[in-house]
């Protein structure tokens, strides 16, 4: 029993040791693939336990879903599907609900029931359509058949005019082309990425702005008035590619813009990386909105682990980046009761006056944060 209480109390001292960027890569490096599926299953196990399934299908919720999703494909864990499909069936397998097509609407934000062509409620049909595919049930993707389908019959191309929707809506196209084999998914697609790309990718950082509004001079940071990129937004763009390059047919034309801008993005990413692993709020200007964040991170570390796992970005060049960022997800992010802290709350800019600690959670956190962990899982040799 004495020698217990040593060990335990060893433990404790190391558990209570500052972490350096030198010992979190040394320990990144150290860490097994069952310890990281560990950490994997207590974060989800500890999101499920302490979140109902019985929420809306909106893009906060959703997020998670998605991130639970790979949790599942890594795992087969019943539990894990069983709350998915808890949560869809909740929603009716749908998102916005309006049935009028003439009131459908996107330019600008809104939760409301109308807002059927608006990202933010179609993320959720992501989840489904990776649900269809495990059971081909027509309901689980009649209405996101419904809505994408019409969105891809539209003259208009404004769909994505913040950054998000990349994440939202964009990989929607795709998984539905996978099951529809239907062509005008993937040009609507292709279309669409466009005119976000013209408007907010920025060429010089090779990074992309979250709207229109702060697009270069019109917004500028504190240090030498420079261009002002937000972490999140830049990582759901980061993660959006992702997924989509992972599902479309590799001999699609559309492929090569998605592939250079990952790329492009994947660069400007690692360029801007804190010592200590994470992406500051304001990805160029630390002083704008210093101190941890992890939504942001959790999906830079996705993107980039993704590219190098499937052997499109460089193993060499990115091992430091994923190191350091691996350590600051699991010692930093990674709480002790298995909950995922320092995430930005709900808005759309490096906003300081908004509290990021250790208890600072939501579901868009703990999705990244997994799907970040399932990918590095892949990666540990």
């Amino acid at each position: 029993m004495r020698r217990f209480t040593h060990i335990a109390l060893g433990f404790l001292l190391v558990a209570q040791t500052v972490v350096t960027p030198t010992t979190m890569a040394q320990t990144a490096a150290s860490q097994t693939k069952q310890e990281v599926l560990k950490q994997i299953e207590n974060v989800n196990d500890h999101w499920q336990s302490h979140n109902t399934a019985r929420c809306r299908g909106f893009w906060d919720n959703a997020a998670y879903f998605t991130g639970n999703q790979e949790v599942y494909a890594l795992t087969g864990k019943q539990a894990y599907l069983d709350y998915a499909i808890e949560w869809a069936e909740h929603n009716h397998w749908k998102g916005a609900t309006e049935r009028d097509k003439s009131q459908w609407q996107y330019k600008n934000y809104g939760e409301g029931m109308q807002h059927v062509l608006f990202a933010d409620w179609q993320i959720c049909f992501q989840v489904y359509a990776d649900l269809y595919q495990l059971e081909h049930r027509a309901e689980r993707i009649e209405r996101a058949l419904e809505v994408m389908c019409h969105q891809a019959s539209t003259p208009e191309r404004d769909y994505w005019w913040w950054a998000d929707a990349l994440y939202m809506g964009m990989p929607v196209f795709t998984k539905l082309y996978n099951i529809t084999h239907d062509s005008k998914l993937l040009d609507k697609q292709y279309e669409c990425f466009k005119w976000t790309d013209s408007l907010l990718f920025d060429t010089e950082a090779q990074i992309y702005y979250r709207d229109g509004k702060y697009v270069y001079p019109k917004v500028k940071t504190a240090c030498n008035e420079g261009k002002s990129f937000w972490a999140r937004g830049a990582g759901w763009v980061l993660a959006g590619l992702a997924k989509v390059l992972q599902d479309l047919p590799k001999e699609s034309p559309y492929r090569p813009l998605y592939l250079n801008r990952f790329k492009q993005l994947a660069e400007g990413v690692k360029r801007c990386q804190q010592p200590e692993g994470y992406w500051t709020r304001s990805m160029l200007c630390p002083d704008d909105a210093p101190g941890y964040e992890t939504s942001g991170t959790a999906f830079f570390t996705y993107g980039i682990l993704w590219g190098v796992n499937n052997g499109i970005l460089s193993a060499k060049q990115y091992k430091p980046t994923i190191d350091k960022a691996w350590k600051y997800l699991s010692t930093v992010a990674l709480q002790s009761d298995g909950s995922i802290g320092y995430v930005q709350p709900i808005g759309e800019k490096p906003d300081p006056t908004r509290t990021v600690n250790a208890q600072s959670q939501a579901p868009f956190g703990t999705g990244a944060w997994l799907l970040a962990a399932c990918e590095y899982y892949r990666y540990v040799k």
